[in-house]
């Protein structure tokens, strides 16, 4: 099957793409605005943009109106992305729902807060791993937004470090986004592989 771009409006694209770049990682970002709200929303575009200087991005969609996540970045320039693990899960579905702005979604979620060391936004305390981030620039994508900020302090749980600077994957047990759906990622191998060629 071929779908050229002129073809795209008779499909749903959105499943099309959604279901074939999998599984994403998951950028659960934490900011707060001026008045001092505090805002949590994951986001499944994401990833490494740079490694120098080290730089994260992820992707805001449209809405009928701009989403709190990038209206407290506009306003205060920083934002924390968290990593979502597996015992977190239900705490980050929670957050994603269309909350008020005035509404603090870590209340809501259930989610504990910590203190950040180099930004004001908060991190989520049971995080395995927090990046506080500066914004770096935003990029309006047609109804969308790229968000990139650049790491400027990074928090990690000492039971997942390993020697030379690894993070421990097995217990680190991330989150990954299908399509409409989550995964566990928990297997792991090494290349090549003579079992994956049968």
């Amino acid at each position: 099957m071929m779908i050229h771009e002129k073809e795209f409006s008779k499909h749903s694209m959105s499943k099309l793409i959604k279901g074939a770049v999998v599984p994403r990682p998951i950028a659960w970002v934490s900011t707060i605005s001026k008045s001092g709200t505090r805002n949590l929303a994951p986001f499944s575009f994401f990833t490494v943009a740079s490694m120098d200087p080290i730089t994260l991005c992820f992707s805001v969609g449209g809405a009928e109106r701009e989403k709190d996540t990038l209206a407290n970045i506009r306003e205060t320039g920083q934002f924390v992305i968290n990593i979502v693990s597996e015992s977190l899960a239900n705490q980050m579905h929670e957050s994603s729902k269309g909350h008020a702005p005035e509404i603090d979604e870590f209340e809501m979620a259930g989610t504990e807060v910590e203190d950040s060391v180099y930004v004001e936004a908060p991190r989520v305390k049971a995080s395995p791993v927090h990046m506080e981030c500066e914004i770096d620039r935003i990029l309006p994508l047609g109804s969308n937004h790229l968000v990139l900020g650049r790491v400027i302090g990074y928090h990690l749980q000492e039971d997942i470090y390993q020697e030379n600077d690894k993070v421990d994957p097995h217990l680190l047990k991330p989150v990954g986004r299908m399509a409409g759906d989550y995964s566990y990622i928990r297997d792991f191998y090494s290349l090549p592989n003579e079992d994956l060629a049968k």
